[in-house]
């Protein structure tokens, strides 16, 4: 899968019914701390969850705060990387914001600060997310080894 620069943010979220329409929401970090405003139009992509890919049951919503929190932190399972990790990437592009971006495991990203396009760096993974991963780089490499 080939990410665009121009991704503005990265999250999981449930599609709900509301009135006839579904409704996606997005969380209030995205607005507060992120690069997207209100009232303002963004195209939208929608990936399958890696772990109803697999299931045969229906899901079921969470019915309170507390299992909600809970779901957000068990998705972690669901990415290919866990906090600790050491990975050798390839940074492949550039965020908006400077930092590096490399794709590992069927287009899974991890942003590194401080690195370029071409580079190839160790890291390793700091905070995990179902679609993205952050982490700090190691060790930099010669891009032939």
């Amino acid at each position: 899968m080939e990410i665009p620069d121009e991704l503005r943010c990265v999250f999981s979220g449930k599609i709900e019914a509301e009135d006839g329409s579904y409704t996606l929401t997005v969380p209030t970090r995205e607005v507060v701390d992120g690069d997207i405003q209100p009232d303002a139009a963004y195209r939208v992509g929608i990936l399958k969850h890696p772990s109803s890919a697999d299931s045969t049951e229906p899901e079921t919503a969470p019915s309170t705060h507390q299992e909600q929190n809970h779901d957000r932190q068990s998705s972690h399972s669901a990415a290919p990387v866990e906090e600790g990790d050491h990975r050798t990437v390839d940074i492949d592009g550039v965020g908006e914001k400077g930092d590096g971006i490399a794709r590992i495991d069927n287009g899974y990203v991890i942003i590194v600060p401080d690195t370029e396009k071409r580079d190839r760096v160790t890291v390793e993974i700091t905070n995990v997310t179902p679609n993205v991963a952050f982490a700090e780089v190691v060790e930099h490499k010669a891009y032939y080894e």
